[in-house]
């Protein structure tokens, strides 16, 4: 046993590795990205495990059930919006008969730091009938990984932990255990458990209903799920999960009485414990990141006669992340003031584009290229370029989720709008945008597609993208669109009037075209050079 101070990313990395992992997949996304960045270093400094970027989280989550059906540990990763995109295999890989241990990690954005929403993975884990392990501490990060991977095994399903973006990118102490090796390769001894026919699929289903009962067992009795002071003798109760339960604790003394406390860490929630927890309390306060979910579910669980105070009733606020003084609030507790620094007055810091980023000067040509055409459209994609919605650029008009810039701009020009110009970066068009392009192609609708290509993954840090800029052309043609309205562009300052005028031609024309704007980004220029000088030291 060993101690180390890591972000709990890192604990769910460093878990896996020592859990037996053979192989990880992702897509960068924030609060996930260095749960897999983590695992790239160490297979750099040990030689194991896998570690890879990833197309798109379903590629990823289906490569990490290949590696299930040959028997060994394989562990996904991504960022809430991304089980969106994953959640085809993930909820299906819930039926068939897991073989190695596969567990999902997700990390939840409550607050929206960099998300476009702050949905809750723990429905999704609700919905697939599977597992999820919430850790509330770095440890518990560690040592959840570590079990999880066990509990699919046992269970033969996918185990999902469910990361908030404080644990993600905060640190601290993790005392490590024993390594376990690899699993043996192995393949799995009920191959037509992994067929989905719908004779298998409903024996399949059928299977895991029956298994519910045990799951439900498993966190009835698990550590992950405590209850302290029953015996208190204040008037109501406190329910917390994951997170939520270190905001309450920093109150506790300033309560006098502790109240009774159940702590939910690992799901499906334990209806029988909760029951007796309540026992004679008539109200019960849950305090839990991101959705009401347990609250929701303790209304058919609890009679009716006991007050459920949470997100849903008003007692919580509804959204965002907690902290601890707005759970001192809802313990009805006095707020506690702040440093006031007279004379200080900080500045605003609104999100900006990188002074010199190539977006820049590429949503400069947009706006000049459609000038004159005051019904002009641009949908946008999730990128550093969704700030190009920000002055001084006020470029783009719409920003959904992955690839759906061009969808959307295939709709808007059918809808009858001109012209329309759909933006995305390489990596967002790699992981989602081909497949609506083909869409494009099919119809030769009348819009311009506009590739931002700055050689990374900037958003997230800099990742690679999953190929080279160079091939982006060739993959374009090679999906049919016509050379005549196919450039490549070199995205600086000094083409401007070439490139506008370029965009111009092309927004004129009444069928479709795809613009290739190519500049690295200048965070990975900087970077590329300091790697050199420390190389050369």
């Amino acid at each position: 046993m060993s101690e180390t101070v890591l972000l709990g990313d890192e604990a769910v990395a460093l878990g896996a590795v020592h859990a037996g992992l053979t192989a990880a997949y992702a897509y960068p996304g924030t609060p996930s990205t260095e749960i897999t960045e983590y695992l790239i270093r160490y297979r750099r400094k040990h030689g194991t495990p896998i570690a890879q970027w990833c197309a798109n989280e379903k590629t990823a989550y289906e490569e990490a059930l290949g590696v299930s059906f040959a028997g060994r540990r394989a562990l996904v990763s991504m960022k809430h919006v991304g089980l969106n995109v994953a959640a085809d295999p993930f909820m299906n890989s819930a039926l068939i008969t897991i073989n190695g241990g596969l567990v999902l990690a997700v990390a939840d954005d409550p607050g929206m730091h960099s998300s476009q929403n702050e949905q809750d993975s723990r429905l999704f884990a609700d919905f697939a009938r599977v597992i999820c392990l919430e850790p509330s501490s770095h440890q518990q990060a560690y040592d959840m990984t570590r079990e999880a991977f066990d509990l699919s095994e046992r269970f033969q399903i996918p185990i999902m932990i469910r990361l908030v973006t404080r644990l993600a990118h905060s640190r601290g102490n993790v005392t490590t255990a024993e390594p376990r090796p690899e699993n043996p390769v192995a393949k799995s001894a009920t191959p037509a458990s992994w067929i989905l026919l719908p004779a298998n699929a409903r024996r399949q289903w059928r299977a895991l209903l029956e298994r519910q009962p045990e799951m439900r067992r498993y966190t009835a009795s698990c550590p992950h799920n405590t209850v302290t002071g029953a015996d208190s003798p204040a008037p109501f109760g406190v329910i917390t999960t994951g997170l939520a339960r270190n905001y309450y604790i920093e109150n506790i003394e300033d309560l006098g009485v502790a109240p009774p406390h159940l702590h939910v860490g690992a799901y499906p929630f334990p209806a029988d414990m909760i029951r007796k927890f309540v026992g004679g309390l008539r109200r019960v306060l849950v305090l839990e990141e991101g959705y009401p979910y347990l609250e929701r579910a303790l209304r058919g669980v609890l009679p009716p006669n006991v007050d459920i105070e949470g997100r849903e009733s008003g007692h919580v606020p509804p959204d965002g992340e907690l902290n601890p003084d707005i759970v001192r609030a809802s313990l009805g507790l006095k707020s506690r003031p702040g440093l006031t620094i007279e004379g200080l007055t900080l500045p605003p810091r609104p999100p900006q584009l990188c002074a010199g980023c190539p977006h820049g000067d590429s949503f400069h040509a947009v706006t000049a290229a459609l000038a004159g055409f005051p019904d002009a459209v641009v949908t946008s994609d999730i990128g550093c370029y969704t700030l190009g919605a920000l002055p001084p650029y006020n470029a783009i008009q719409s920003c959904v989720c992955m690839g759906a810039s061009v969808g959307m701009a295939k709709g808007a020009a059918e809808a009858g709008l001109h012209p329309v110009v759909a933006v995305i970066g390489d990596s967002t068009f790699l992981h989602s945008g081909v497949t609506p392009l083909l869409d494009a192609i099919t119809e030769d609708t009348p819009m311009t597609l506009l590739i931002l290509d700055n050689k990374t993954v900037g958003m997230t840090g800099g990742q690679p993208t999953i190929r080279p800029s160079s091939q982006l052309e060739d993959l374009v043609r090679g999906l049919g669109v016509p050379a005549d309205h196919l450039h490549v562009l070199d995205a600086h300052p000094r083409h401007d009037a070439h490139n506008t005028a370029v965009l111009r031609r092309e927004v004129e024309h009444r069928g479709l075209s795809v613009i290739i704007a190519v500049r690295e980004c200048l965070e990975t220029i900087k970077r590329g050079k300091q790697e050199q000088v420390a190389a050369r030291a």
